[in-house]
């Protein structure tokens, strides 16, 4: 398939990324870590300087490195030691989560949802996108989580620069069965993963995580090279929407072979057994990160 050619709304997009405030930039220990990581001459020992320097990060860090989310026998006293052992993505995955449950506010989004339920969604959206990296046995479990942690930011965008129109596409939605992102388009002038990959650029994510924001609705409206991930994503999302994880509107009328399962050689009948373990898989995770 060529290449993606979603609508786009580029002058909307900049508008809204120069209007927010408090998350238009990643906290700076975070944004070290993030550009540490991507840089391919990096080391552990680099990694460790930073985390070191912010003790409130290290404790979290070690709080979820001796969790059951991550299972480790015996109890890891030192970050050094978690850096080794878990490989340097998954300390900036436990960093960026550490930074972004922050600007999850309790503030609400509509009747029945808060900016907290949003976040919900997302550990739960990234949890079970690395599950089922890990079932089909690729090596992007660590860049599934995170993708799905960021899948839904620009949802928070929207919240901040537009929170009565993102009001009622919520309200919307909950009385129609139309695609949200339809909805978002008609009232808010752009939908929340035009806004989410403007939000993943300018936070120097990954390339990869900025296509799952972009395109987590639309996985094939991408080339086939650049689509595992997001059908990931899409899978996990939809599967969370449909089992009521948090804030569930985005998804919840989303039909798994819509996004090209099967493209991707991802089997129905994996998808039906990670719904069957979904309450094992996410509590792990909710536990130390909601």
């Amino acid at each position: 398939m060529s290449t993606a050619t979603l609508p786009q709304n580029s002058t909307l997009v900049a508008e809204a990324l120069r209007k927010v405030t408090n998350i238009s930039t990643l906290p700076e220990v975070t944004a070290k870590i993030v550009a540490t990581v991507e840089d391919p001459k990096s080391t552990a020992a680099s990694l460790h300087k930073i985390v070191a320097h912010d003790p409130a990060l290290a404790t979290r860090i070690l709080k979820v490195v001796n969790s059951a989310f991550y299972g480790l026998p015996g109890q890891i006293g030192s970050v050094e030691r978690a850096i080794v052992l878990l490989g340097l993505n998954a300390i900036k995955n436990i960093a960026v989560a550490t930074s972004l449950g922050q600007l999850f506010r309790g503030i609400k989004l509509c009747e029945g949802f808060t900016a907290k339920d949003l976040w919900t969604h997302c550990i739960a959206v990234g949890v079970t996108a690395r599950e089922l990296a890990r079932q089909m046995k690729v090596p992007i479990a660590d860049e599934a989580f995170l993708a799905g942690l960021i899948h839904d930011t620009g949802l928070l965008v929207s919240l901040q620069v537009w929170p009565d129109k993102l009001k009622l596409a919520c309200e919307t939605a909950q009385k129609t069965e139309r695609d949200f992102c339809e909805i978002e388009r008609e009232i808010v002038g752009v939908d929340h993963q035009q806004l989410g990959q403007g939000l993943a650029e300018l936070w120097k994510f990954p390339r990869s995580c900025q296509l799952v924001s972009g395109y987590h609705h639309q996985p094939t409206a991408l080339s086939d090279t650049n689509r595992l991930l997001v059908t990931l994503v899409f899978v996990a999302d939809t599967l969370c929407c449909k089992q009521y994880r948090g804030f569930n509107l985005t998804a919840l009328r989303q039909k798994y072979e819509d996004g090209g399962i099967l493209d991707v050689q991802i089997d129905p009948m994996l998808i039906e057994q990670t719904a069957g373990r979904l309450d094992e898989i996410v509590a792990s995770a909710t536990a130390v990160l909601a």
